[in-house]
């Protein structure tokens, strides 16, 4: 998401904050973080949702990259492989 976009999110919120590193303002509840969605313009909102359904789906992937790795599909790819061999699939 665009540093401008963040900023916005971060400058509705009505309460002050801790500072951390780098000036940030941490919000710590989702109470919190849906208020402020809610206070972002329109405009707004669709970028903020453009960019989480990026980040969500990034988010995904690397669960699933993690799964692959620990051999977590690992009975689930050889159970498709049995029914594909014995003739259980077909073409979509």
């Amino acid at each position: 998401m665009g540093s401008v976009l963040m900023a916005r999110l971060v400058g509705v919120l009505e309460i002050t904050r801790a500072q951390v590193p780098g000036g940030s303002i941490i919000m710590s509840t989702v109470t919190e973080i849906e208020q402020a969605i809610e206070r972002l313009s329109p405009a707004e909102q669709q970028a903020f949702r453009a960019w989480y359904i990026e980040h969500d789906a990034g988010l995904w992937d690397q669960q699933i990259e993690r799964d692959v790795a620990q051999g977590r599909l690992d009975a689930l790819a050889e159970e498709a492989l049995g029914d594909l061999r014995e003739g259980r699939c077909k073409d979509l």
